[in-house]
Protein backbone atom coordinates (compact mmCIF):
# COMPACT_ATOMS: atom_id res chain seq x y z
CA UNK A 1 0.00 0.00 0.00
CA UNK A 2 2.89 1.88 0.63
CA UNK A 3 4.50 1.99 -2.28
CA UNK A 4 1.43 2.11 -4.09
CA UNK A 5 0.88 5.21 -2.30
CA UNK A 6 4.76 6.69 -3.70
CA UNK A 7 3.78 5.88 -6.94
CA UNK A 8 0.08 7.56 -6.86
CA UNK A 9 2.60 10.75 -5.38
CA UNK A 10 4.93 10.94 -7.72
CA UNK A 11 2.67 10.62 -10.93
CA UNK A 12 0.55 13.69 -8.68
CA UNK A 13 4.05 15.61 -8.82
CA UNK A 14 4.95 15.05 -12.27
CA UNK A 15 1.11 16.05 -13.22
CA UNK A 16 1.13 19.34 -11.19
CA UNK A 17 4.65 19.97 -12.86
CA UNK A 18 3.22 19.43 -16.24
CA UNK A 19 0.21 22.05 -15.22
CA UNK A 20 2.41 24.73 -13.73
CA UNK A 21 4.61 24.77 -17.24
CA UNK A 22 1.41 24.79 -19.17
CA UNK A 23 0.50 28.15 -17.25
CA UNK A 24 3.87 29.89 -16.99
CA UNK A 25 3.48 29.87 -21.19
CA UNK A 26 6.68 28.15 -21.49
CA UNK A 27 5.18 25.07 -23.83
CA UNK A 28 5.90 23.85 -27.05
CA UNK A 29 4.43 25.38 -30.03
CA UNK A 30 1.96 22.51 -30.53
CA UNK A 31 1.10 22.32 -26.79
CA UNK A 32 -0.04 26.00 -26.41
CA UNK A 33 -3.02 25.56 -27.72
CA UNK A 34 -5.45 29.36 -27.40
CA UNK A 35 -1.97 30.79 -25.90
CA UNK A 36 -0.73 30.86 -29.26
CA UNK A 37 -2.30 34.03 -29.40
CA UNK A 38 -0.08 35.60 -27.04
CA UNK A 39 3.35 35.11 -27.95
CA UNK A 40 6.43 36.62 -26.14
CA UNK A 41 9.58 36.68 -29.08
CA UNK A 42 13.10 36.65 -27.94
CA UNK A 43 15.83 38.03 -30.56
CA UNK A 44 17.94 34.08 -28.96
CA UNK A 45 14.98 32.79 -31.59
CA UNK A 46 13.12 31.96 -28.53
CA UNK A 47 9.08 31.75 -28.14
CA UNK A 48 7.36 32.12 -24.82
CA UNK A 49 3.54 31.57 -25.19
CA UNK A 50 1.11 32.78 -22.63
CA UNK A 51 3.08 35.31 -20.70
CA UNK A 52 0.71 37.78 -20.27
CA UNK A 53 3.17 40.05 -18.02
CA UNK A 54 5.65 40.43 -20.77
CA UNK A 55 2.57 42.89 -22.54
CA UNK A 56 4.48 45.38 -19.71
CA UNK A 57 7.97 44.86 -20.00
CA UNK A 58 8.67 43.81 -23.46
CA UNK A 59 10.90 46.41 -25.65
CA UNK A 60 7.64 46.40 -28.37
CA UNK A 61 4.12 45.20 -27.55
CA UNK A 62 1.80 45.06 -30.34
CA UNK A 63 -2.17 44.19 -30.17
CA UNK A 64 -2.61 42.93 -33.88
CA UNK A 65 -5.83 41.61 -35.72
CA UNK A 66 -5.72 37.59 -35.09
CA UNK A 67 -6.31 36.46 -38.32
CA UNK A 68 -2.32 36.98 -39.07
CA UNK A 69 -1.12 34.79 -36.50
CA UNK A 70 0.03 32.87 -39.38
CA UNK A 71 2.35 35.36 -40.43
CA UNK A 72 4.38 36.61 -37.33
CA UNK A 73 6.38 34.24 -36.25
CA UNK A 74 8.58 34.61 -39.75
CA UNK A 75 7.78 38.08 -40.00
CA UNK A 76 8.74 39.07 -36.21
CA UNK A 77 12.10 37.02 -36.69
CA UNK A 78 12.91 39.04 -39.51
CA UNK A 79 12.43 42.32 -38.30
CA UNK A 80 14.64 41.35 -34.71
CA UNK A 81 17.10 39.66 -37.26
CA UNK A 82 17.25 43.02 -38.97
CA UNK A 83 17.54 44.76 -35.44
CA UNK A 84 18.76 42.66 -32.79
CA UNK A 85 18.81 45.11 -30.15
CA UNK A 86 15.14 44.79 -29.80
CA UNK A 87 15.43 41.84 -27.74
CA UNK A 88 11.75 41.18 -27.13
CA UNK A 89 8.65 41.25 -28.43
CA UNK A 90 5.31 40.75 -27.23
CA UNK A 91 2.74 40.29 -30.11
CA UNK A 92 -1.00 39.30 -29.29
CA UNK A 93 -3.56 38.24 -31.84
CA UNK A 94 -7.22 37.87 -31.31
CA UNK A 95 -10.38 40.05 -32.43
CA UNK A 96 -9.08 43.68 -32.61
CA UNK A 97 -12.66 45.01 -31.56
CA UNK A 98 -12.40 42.44 -28.22
CA UNK A 99 -8.75 44.34 -27.64
CA UNK A 100 -10.25 47.97 -28.42
CA UNK A 101 -12.64 47.41 -25.76
CA UNK A 102 -11.74 45.60 -23.41
CA UNK A 103 -7.76 45.64 -23.57
CA UNK A 104 -6.90 49.41 -24.42
CA UNK A 105 -10.19 51.62 -23.64
CA UNK A 106 -10.48 50.36 -20.51
CA UNK A 107 -8.63 47.06 -17.62
CA UNK A 108 -8.80 43.33 -19.25
CA UNK A 109 -7.87 40.22 -18.22
CA UNK A 110 -6.28 37.34 -19.98
CA UNK A 111 -6.36 33.77 -18.24
CA UNK A 112 -7.25 35.65 -15.03
CA UNK A 113 -4.29 38.37 -15.69
CA UNK A 114 -4.40 41.85 -15.93
CA UNK A 115 -3.13 42.97 -19.54
CA UNK A 116 -1.05 46.16 -20.89
CA UNK A 117 -4.05 48.83 -21.84
CA UNK A 118 -0.78 50.80 -23.42
CA UNK A 119 0.65 48.58 -26.25
CA UNK A 120 2.81 50.53 -28.62
CA UNK A 121 0.61 49.29 -31.79
CA UNK A 122 -2.80 48.32 -32.58
CA UNK A 123 -4.00 47.43 -36.02
CA UNK A 124 -7.22 46.54 -36.81
CA UNK A 125 -9.22 45.61 -40.26
CA UNK A 126 -11.79 48.31 -39.22
CA UNK A 127 -9.76 51.67 -39.76
CA UNK A 128 -12.70 52.90 -37.14
CA UNK A 129 -11.39 51.16 -34.54
CA UNK A 130 -8.36 53.13 -34.60
CA UNK A 131 -10.75 56.75 -35.13
CA UNK A 132 -11.96 55.54 -31.42
CA UNK A 133 -8.14 55.88 -30.01
CA UNK A 134 -8.23 59.29 -31.87
CA UNK A 135 -11.22 60.61 -30.21
CA UNK A 136 -9.61 59.74 -26.96
CA UNK A 137 -6.13 61.71 -28.36
CA UNK A 138 -4.14 58.45 -28.11
CA UNK A 139 -3.51 57.69 -31.89
CA UNK A 140 -2.73 60.45 -35.01
CA UNK A 141 -1.39 58.60 -37.81
CA UNK A 142 -2.08 54.89 -39.72
CA UNK A 143 -0.63 53.24 -42.35
CA UNK A 144 -2.17 50.23 -44.54
CA UNK A 145 -0.01 47.66 -44.94
CA UNK A 146 -1.80 44.54 -46.33
CA UNK A 147 -5.26 43.09 -47.56
CA UNK A 148 -7.37 40.23 -47.57
CA UNK A 149 -10.68 38.43 -49.00
CA UNK A 150 -13.63 36.45 -47.72
CA UNK A 151 -13.30 32.51 -48.83
CA UNK A 152 -15.90 29.50 -47.66
CA UNK A 153 -13.58 27.13 -46.32
CA UNK A 154 -15.17 23.00 -46.72
CA UNK A 155 -14.08 19.68 -46.37
CA UNK A 156 -11.70 18.44 -48.28
CA UNK A 157 -12.98 17.50 -51.73
CA UNK A 158 -16.28 19.58 -50.95
CA UNK A 159 -18.64 16.62 -50.31
CA UNK A 160 -21.51 18.66 -49.89
CA UNK A 161 -21.01 20.92 -53.49
CA UNK A 162 -20.83 24.14 -52.43
CA UNK A 163 -20.38 26.19 -55.10
CA UNK A 164 -20.16 29.44 -53.66
CA UNK A 165 -21.93 32.21 -51.27
CA UNK A 166 -25.10 31.78 -52.51
CA UNK A 167 -25.17 28.43 -51.56
CA UNK A 168 -25.45 29.46 -47.80
CA UNK A 169 -29.38 30.05 -47.88
CA UNK A 170 -29.00 26.47 -48.00
CA UNK A 171 -31.01 24.53 -45.76
CA UNK A 172 -29.06 21.00 -45.64
CA UNK A 173 -25.74 22.21 -44.91
CA UNK A 174 -24.52 23.07 -41.26
CA UNK A 175 -22.65 26.63 -41.32
CA UNK A 176 -19.62 27.94 -38.95
CA UNK A 177 -19.26 31.50 -39.09
CA UNK A 178 -17.06 34.23 -37.24
CA UNK A 179 -19.80 36.13 -34.42
CA UNK A 180 -20.50 39.07 -35.52
CA UNK A 181 -19.88 40.67 -31.76
CA UNK A 182 -16.12 40.58 -31.96
CA UNK A 183 -14.84 39.44 -35.00
CA UNK A 184 -14.67 41.94 -37.86
CA UNK A 185 -14.63 39.41 -40.57
CA UNK A 186 -18.23 38.97 -40.19
CA UNK A 187 -19.40 41.94 -38.46
CA UNK A 188 -17.88 44.10 -41.43
CA UNK A 189 -17.42 42.23 -44.27
CA UNK A 190 -19.10 38.82 -43.82
CA UNK A 191 -22.60 40.30 -42.74
CA UNK A 192 -22.42 42.79 -45.61
CA UNK A 193 -22.00 40.21 -48.10
CA UNK A 194 -24.94 37.73 -47.04
CA UNK A 195 -27.29 41.28 -47.34
CA UNK A 196 -25.58 42.03 -50.45
CA UNK A 197 -27.14 38.32 -51.66
CA UNK A 198 -30.11 38.69 -49.78
CA UNK A 199 -29.95 36.09 -47.32
CA UNK A 200 -28.29 37.53 -44.23
CA UNK A 201 -31.57 36.38 -42.03
CA UNK A 202 -31.96 32.83 -43.46
CA UNK A 203 -28.07 32.58 -42.32
CA UNK A 204 -28.26 34.48 -38.90
CA UNK A 205 -32.01 34.28 -37.97
CA UNK A 206 -30.48 38.19 -37.70
CA UNK A 207 -29.20 36.56 -33.86
CA UNK A 208 -26.27 38.41 -32.76
CA UNK A 209 -24.72 36.08 -30.03
CA UNK A 210 -21.06 34.35 -29.79
CA UNK A 211 -19.88 30.57 -29.24
CA UNK A 212 -23.46 29.47 -30.33
CA UNK A 213 -26.14 28.36 -32.41
CA UNK A 214 -27.56 31.32 -34.06
CA UNK A 215 -30.07 29.11 -36.19
CA UNK A 216 -30.60 25.92 -33.40
CA UNK A 217 -28.74 23.53 -35.41
CA UNK A 218 -27.33 24.89 -39.09
CA UNK A 219 -25.69 28.62 -37.84
CA UNK A 220 -22.72 28.32 -35.06
CA UNK A 221 -21.16 31.41 -34.21
CA UNK A 222 -17.97 30.65 -33.25
CA UNK A 223 -15.68 32.29 -30.09
CA UNK A 224 -12.12 32.24 -32.30
CA UNK A 225 -13.83 31.73 -35.67
CA UNK A 226 -9.66 30.52 -37.07
CA UNK A 227 -9.14 28.07 -34.72
CA UNK A 228 -12.91 26.51 -34.26
CA UNK A 229 -14.34 26.74 -37.80
CA UNK A 230 -11.47 24.44 -39.23
CA UNK A 231 -11.63 22.08 -36.43
CA UNK A 232 -15.47 21.97 -36.64
CA UNK A 233 -15.12 21.35 -40.45
CA UNK A 234 -12.50 18.33 -40.24
CA UNK A 235 -14.85 17.09 -37.30
CA UNK A 236 -17.97 16.92 -39.08
CA UNK A 237 -19.60 19.40 -37.07
CA UNK A 238 -19.64 22.28 -39.74
CA UNK A 239 -20.34 21.74 -43.83
CA UNK A 240 -18.86 25.05 -44.00
CA UNK A 241 -17.43 28.60 -42.85
CA UNK A 242 -16.75 32.09 -43.87
CA UNK A 243 -13.10 32.41 -43.32
CA UNK A 244 -10.24 34.58 -45.16
CA UNK A 245 -8.51 33.62 -48.03
CA UNK A 246 -5.34 33.09 -46.05
CA UNK A 247 -7.14 31.42 -43.49
CA UNK A 248 -7.48 28.53 -46.25
CA UNK A 249 -4.13 28.63 -47.41
CA UNK A 250 -2.89 28.01 -43.83
CA UNK A 251 -5.00 25.09 -42.79
CA UNK A 252 -3.98 23.77 -46.30
CA UNK A 253 -0.17 23.99 -45.05
CA UNK A 254 -0.59 22.40 -42.10
CA UNK A 255 -2.06 19.33 -44.15
CA UNK A 256 -5.67 19.80 -42.70
CA UNK A 257 -8.57 18.09 -44.26
CA UNK A 258 -10.18 21.26 -45.70
CA UNK A 259 -10.03 23.21 -48.71
CA UNK A 260 -11.44 26.45 -50.56
CA UNK A 261 -14.26 27.56 -52.36
CA UNK A 262 -13.25 31.02 -53.63
CA UNK A 263 -16.12 34.16 -53.78
CA UNK A 264 -16.10 35.91 -56.86
CA UNK A 265 -15.37 39.64 -56.21
CA UNK A 266 -17.31 42.32 -55.62
CA UNK A 267 -18.50 39.82 -52.63
CA UNK A 268 -15.65 38.53 -51.08
CA UNK A 269 -15.03 42.16 -50.20
CA UNK A 270 -11.10 42.82 -51.23
CA UNK A 271 -11.95 46.46 -52.39
CA UNK A 272 -12.77 47.33 -48.65
CA UNK A 273 -11.13 45.17 -46.78
CA UNK A 274 -7.80 46.92 -45.73
CA UNK A 275 -5.55 46.31 -42.57
CA UNK A 276 -4.61 49.20 -41.17
CA UNK A 277 -2.19 50.15 -37.91
CA UNK A 278 -0.79 53.25 -35.78
CA UNK A 279 1.48 54.03 -32.83
CA UNK A 280 0.12 55.14 -29.80
CA UNK A 281 0.39 58.06 -28.64
CA UNK A 282 1.14 56.54 -24.91
CA UNK A 283 3.46 54.17 -25.92
CA UNK A 284 5.96 53.20 -24.04
CA UNK A 285 8.99 52.18 -26.73
CA UNK A 286 7.92 54.80 -29.49
CA UNK A 287 11.36 54.41 -31.22
CA UNK A 288 11.29 50.36 -31.28
CA UNK A 289 7.42 51.50 -32.84
CA UNK A 290 8.18 53.51 -35.46
CA UNK A 291 11.49 50.74 -36.48
CA UNK A 292 8.47 48.19 -36.83
CA UNK A 293 6.08 50.89 -39.02
CA UNK A 294 9.14 51.46 -41.46
CA UNK A 295 10.16 47.54 -41.68
CA UNK A 296 6.28 46.84 -42.64
CA UNK A 297 6.79 49.59 -45.51
CA UNK A 298 10.01 47.34 -46.74
CA UNK A 299 9.36 45.20 -50.38
CA UNK A 300 10.93 41.99 -47.82
CA UNK A 301 7.69 42.61 -45.19
CA UNK A 302 5.47 42.83 -47.91
CA UNK A 303 6.34 39.67 -49.25
CA UNK A 304 6.46 37.91 -46.26
CA UNK A 305 2.88 39.28 -46.38
CA UNK A 306 2.01 37.55 -49.91
CA UNK A 307 4.22 34.44 -48.88
CA UNK A 308 0.77 33.87 -46.61
CA UNK A 309 -2.23 34.86 -49.05
CA UNK A 310 -2.00 38.25 -48.00
CA UNK A 311 -2.37 41.40 -51.05
CA UNK A 312 0.61 43.62 -50.82
CA UNK A 313 0.07 47.42 -49.67
CA UNK A 314 0.49 50.08 -52.10
CA UNK A 315 3.03 52.26 -52.18
CA UNK A 316 0.33 55.18 -51.83
CA UNK A 317 -1.41 53.30 -48.82
CA UNK A 318 2.19 52.67 -47.36
CA UNK A 319 2.58 56.41 -46.84
CA UNK A 320 1.50 57.84 -43.26
CA UNK A 321 -1.93 59.38 -43.31
CA UNK A 322 -3.74 61.18 -40.56
CA UNK A 323 -6.77 59.97 -38.72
Amino acid sequence: MEALLKTFSAGFIVIALLAGCISSGSVSEEDAGLLKDYRTFHATGRIDYGNIGDSYTAELVMYLAGNQFMVIKELIQDFQKANPNVKTIYVETIQPGQILDNQILKQGKVNGEKTNRNPDLYASVNLDHLQKLRMEGRMDQYIIYSHNRLELMVAKGNPRNITGPQDLARDDLVQSHPNPVTEGIFKYYGAEMLNDLEIYEQVTGDVECKACWAVPGKTWFTERYYRETPYRIENGEADVGIVWTTDVIEAKKQGRNIEGVPIPAPHNKADKVAYAIGILNDAKNLSNAQLFINYLRTSHAQSIYAKYGFIKASEEELEYKSL
